[in-house]
């Protein structure tokens, strides 16, 4: 089945450097009470991510952000505590912006719970990612680590 998520993700990729839609994707540096982070690693593409993803036409940033929890990690409920950043990202022949809260889980119970895109999901100390966590990852845990409000490229 990852084969063909992998297969179907190409496609996509091709028709957007066609197309170049413009997306808007939501994201979340998000913790547990011990300030573990949450990574996910995708069935279709290599390395570990924030958990997070786009935002559907007519639903709003924060529903979103809400909707992929629960979709990519089981996290029912969660509180935003602020925005990390606004990000710019032309890769995959997209123009996506990509919106990053800090969230804080109300569980420390975390697992993939679509099993067909998350091949895995865990709690990770925030200074210790585990190897092939994505270079953009890095650095977004890298400003919520440092305080700062991030911005700009991807």
């Amino acid at each position: 089945m990852a084969l063909i998520h992998r297969v179907l993700g190409r496609v996509a990729q091709l028709v957007w450097r066609v197309t170049r839609p413009r997306t808007i994707g939501v994201r979340a540096v998000l913790l547990d009470a011990g300030d573990r982070i949450a990574l996910v690693r995708h069935s279709y593409v290599d390395g570990w991510y924030l958990p997070g993803g786009g935002v559907k036409k007519g639903e709003g940033a924060i529903d979103a952000l809400h909707r992929e929890l629960a979709e990519e990690v089981a996290i029912k409920s969660a509180t935003v505590e602020r925005v990390l950043g606004v990000y710019h990202s032309r890769r995959e022949g997209k123009d996506d912006h990509v919106i990053v809260y800090v969230a804080r889980a109300a569980t420390d119970t975390l697992r993939g719970a679509d099993a067909l895109e998350v091949a895995e999901a865990g709690w990770f100390d925030p200074n210790a990612p585990p190897p092939g966590t994505t270079p953009a990852t890095l650095r977004r845990i890298g400003e919520w680590r440092a305080g700062v409000t991030g911005g700009g490229p991807w």
